[in-house]
């Protein structure tokens, strides 16, 4: 498949994916992509992100001025204390599956019956999504826009987040990872049987159940732990995104640059003393107020080593004691969501997803670190699984990392990360010269 096709099919994709319409109660314009039109018809925050990526990568000035759109809609309902959440409901009444209802933050005066957003949070790629944009576009009237907003985001997540003041921020829910029924949160909640069934599901939405029920009171979820992640997958790019909105100051002269590097520092010192084993060369995720790991290898142990600060000695050893095993993540189509020698591990398609099978998003968040290292032919590799999936098996939620076939979600906006792939190489390609 030509890069020619493949961007066809990705604006065709799109196009047929794409909203727009009016919310009274917000008073906005809304304009969106949804990331799947039948299982995800609403506006999600790393969604929104992806999909800006996506757009951009894509070029032409309407692709870029709906990227725009896309982000001001998803800052729209900012709350003045930053707050965004993780899904946005536009003029929809209630979620897509009826225990979601209790990921919204309960209300007397019917909030759920108009315009709002989901009470969690979600890993806040949007400060790299809207420098992208500003790279496109060099439009400093938005970046002037949208600068104090992200600013009041993210040190919203600084200050309410950041339970122990070790700069790691804790998630409070399995689904604000992102990583929906990821198995390393299995035994945070108390599951023990390996694959995933009913019981995991009561579990994982009893967490949520119990924030509802708490009112959402950060405090006291805090103070009762029954479920406070710090997840590798977050805080890496969280870190990551920090690093960016210094930038974005750096670039509007404002002066609060050095504290969002502070930060950036403080956050990353932190994944090393707090969530790397040396034992057995592995970011894990760590939970409770004891900061106890939870040693299950999934991609999100590679994640860190995007980050500067990481020791070039150490990403060295967790790539050749993990990536390049073939008994955890040797497997035709990579990358796979879970080792495949742990006993959780379930390729095919299930309610319970990232358990398994390959997410493309995976491939988009390490392809920079492998092109950029020196490792070619793993990136290579990474890309070429990108587009054998989406020519065997079309644009996909997750696909089976064996035999490559599509599960989930149909017409699923993901696999066009390919696009934005293909640009990095053709830049990289340039940069590098001859």
């Amino acid at each position: 498949m030509t890069e020619d096709k493949i961007y066809k099919k990705i604006k065709k994709l799109f196009e047929k994916n794409m909203v727009n319409g009016y919310s009274k109660a917000a008073d906005h314009m809304y304009h969106y992509t949804k990331p799947s039109p039948e299982t995800y018809p609403f506006q999600f925050f790393w969604d929104t992100c992806l999909h800006v990526f996506i757009l951009t990568a894509m070029g032409r000035k309407e692709n870029v001025d709906m990227a725009k759109k896309h982000i001001k809609s998803l800052f729209a309902l900012q709350k003045s204390d930053g707050f965004v959440g993780h899904m946005i409901y536009w003029n929809n009444v209630l979620p897509g599956r009826i225990t979601d209802i209790f990921q919204s933050r309960p209300s007397l005066k019917f909030g759920l019956l108009r315009t709002h957003m989901s009470a969690l949070i979600q890993p806040p790629l949007v400060s790299q999504a809207v420098l992208r944009i500003y790279e496109m576009s060099n439009d400093k009237n938005f970046l002037a826009d949208m600068l104090p907003k992200l600013k009041t985001y993210y040190n919203y997540i600084a200050e309410n987040r950041d339970f122990q003041g070790d700069g790691l921020i804790s998630i409070i829910s399995p689904f604000e990872s992102g990583i929906d029924w990821k198995p390393s949160f299995d035994e945070v909640v108390g599951f023990k049987s390996g694959k995933a069934n009913g019981k995991l599901f009561l579990k994982f939405i009893t967490v949520d159940a119990r924030n509802f029920f708490s009112g959402y009171n950060l405090k006291k979820i805090a103070d009762r732990d029954y479920f406070m992640v710090k997840e590798v997958g977050f805080n890496t790019i969280y870190a990551q995104n920090l690093k960016t909105l210094s930038r974005l100051c750096e670039i509007m002269q404002d002066p609060d640059s050095e504290i969002y590097e502070q930060r950036v520092k403080k956050c990353t010192g932190s994944m090393l003393n707090v969530m790397y084993d040396d034992e057995t060369a592995a970011f894990y995720d760590v939970y409770g107020k004891g900061d106890e790991p939870l040693k299950v290898l999934t991609p999100t142990i590679f994640f860190p080593l995007i980050l500067e600060g990481i020791p070039k000695k150490l990403a060295k050893a967790i790539l050749e004691r993990h990536y390049f095993n073939a008994d955890e993540f040797g497997v035709p189509f990579p990358i796979p969501s879970l080792a495949i020698n742990s006993s959780a591990f379930n390729p095919k398609e299930s309610l319970y997803i990232w358990r398994g099978p390959t997410w493309t998003l995976f491939n988009w968040f390490l392809y920079p670190y492998f092109l950029k290292k020196g490792y070619k032919d793993e990136a290579e590799r990474l890309m070429d699984s990108m587009y054998r999936l989406v020519q065997k098996s079309g644009f996909r939620e997750y696909y089976d990392p064996f035999s490559g076939k599509g599960h989930g979600a149909k017409d699923f906006t993901w696999p066009g990360l390919i696009i934005d792939m293909i640009k990095q190489k053709n830049n990289f390609n340039k940069e590098s010269g001859p």
